[in-house]
């Protein structure tokens, strides 16, 4: 279980309205979501592009009318496909929208352990998956209550953009996502272990062996981080440290913590006037022309380009 203070920053839900819906446009809004968690559930529609989806120990690409599910405290993250926009739409929700507060069958035997981990559903959901045709009506239903525009909409959508539905809705909203889970095909985690012969597999779950390191450099990334620092903390060595953190986030440690770094200059670009210079050195560069390389390497234009592009 992650430390709780080095959770996703953002607040999802509340006790009184808990789920939030959000739409993500890579490079639009962000040049890519890095690895993150959070203790809240996650639905996520694909509505234009594809994407490189990193879901746990998972590796997926999922595109237009695809969609993603993911049960609390999973590691995620995602990248556009060869550089090309993708476009999705996100629900996070508290369990609460799932009733863990009952305390009866279905909440014992199948959600509770859906949020423990010890039950697990696919977490891509396409075309060839069981159930597909309900699962897909049913998250379009799921998101109409959102306020964000549906796929072929002519308007705009805006960063974020969330309409708050009424308290009948919210009603309409928990039935459905109940549905929704009623029709996921989940396995058990530790049937999934097991092979043909009933003989339990050496499994690695390398996202859990980083997740120290990726607390430390969501936390850090400020800082002069090293590669020797990152694998002692989670007491591997040098070389073993790096092969896992590629096999589980799907880049190197260094790579990682440049996205982190360049994507909160993006942040500090959009939201405030700071100078560039101010904005290098607030996000862990000493150096401003090795700033404005990363950057245009990460981003495809200038600092100040990008600037211009938001205003």
């Amino acid at each position: 279980m992650p430390n709780r203070e080095m959770l996703e920053n953002r607040k999802h839900s509340t006790a009184y309205i808990p789920y939030s819906f959000y739409e993500c446009r890579i490079p639009e809004f962000y040049l890519n979501v890095p690895m993150h968690w959070h203790d809240e559930f996650e639905i996520n529609r694909i509505l234009r592009g594809r994407g490189e989806f990193i879901c746990g120990d998972a590796k997926l690409t999922a595109g237009e009318g695809d969609l993603l599910v993911l049960p609390p405290d999973t590691l995620h993250a995602a990248y556009p496909c060869d550089g090309s926009a993708l476009i999705y739409q996100a629900m996070v929700f508290s369990p609460i929208m799932l009733g863990t507060n009952s305390n009866d069958r279905c909440t014992i035997e199948y959600i509770r352990p859906m949020i423990k981990g010890s039950i697990r559903p696919e977490p891509l959901i396409c075309p060839a998956s069981a159930n597909y045709a309900e699962l897909k009506a049913s998250a379009d239903r799921i998101f109409s209550y959102s306020g964000l525009p549906e796929p072929g909409d002519a308007a705009e959508a805006g960063k974020d953009t969330f309409h708050t539905p009424s308290p009948r809705e919210d009603l309409l909203l928990k039935g459905e996502l109940l549905h929704f889970f009623g029709l996921l095909d989940c396995e058990s985690a530790e049937g999934m272990n097991v092979d043909g012969n009933g003989r339990t597999r050496d499994t690695v779950s390398y996202t859990e062996m980083i997740r120290p390191a990726l607390e430390f450099m969501v936390e850090n990334y400020r800082e002069n981080i090293s590669v020797d620092e990152l694998a002692e903390l989670v007491h591997l060595s040098k070389s073993y440290f790096m092969s896992c953190f590629k096999k589980a986030a799907g880049t190197g440690a260094i790579e990682y913590l440049t996205q982190l770094r360049i994507n909160a200059a993006c942040r500090m670009l959009t939201d405030t006037a700071l100078p560039v210079s101010d904005i290098a050195y607030s996000c862990g560069y000493c150096n401003l022309s090795n700033f404005n390389r990363q950057f245009r390497k990460l981003a495809g234009c200038s600092p100040k380009e990008y600037r211009r592009s938001r205003d």
